[in-house]
């Protein structure tokens, strides 16, 4: 499966349970590790908590190696880790407290920046 595939199959999933404020953020120029995060939210953690284990189930069915989950137990932040796809999962407080959407967009500036020199 492609990346983009794969990408548009997960953001369905999300979709599908609800997930809210769905963001992508293509990474592969500054991330040895992956080439897209996913960050979304849920409105309490029991909906972050179903959010997540649905799309894991999905991932499993559709043979997407899940490589590693975090946070699952309390909901507040989920991260799965799809491979080159990883999914941040958050309730709307803690994505605010953290600043994860400033963070991946400074990355992406950064990178466009450095590709303008």
């Amino acid at each position: 499966m492609t990346d983009q595939a794969k990408l548009k199959t997960i953001i369905e999933w999300l979709s599908e349970k609800k997930a809210e404020n769905i963001r992508v953020y293509d990474v592969h120029k500054s991330s040895s590790y992956t080439d897209l995060i996913v960050v979304c939210e849920g409105n309490a953690d029991l909906h972050n908590k179903a959010i997540a284990s649905y799309l894991i189930d999905q991932a499993k069915a559709n043979k997407l190696g899940v490589i590693s989950k975090e946070g699952v137990d309390n909901g507040q932040w989920i991260l799965i880790d799809i491979g080159d796809v990883i999914v941040h999962i958050f309730l709307p407080q803690m994505r605010q407290y953290y600043k994860i959407d400033d963070l991946f967009e400074k990355v992406r500036t950064h990178h466009e920046q450095e590709s303008d020199e």
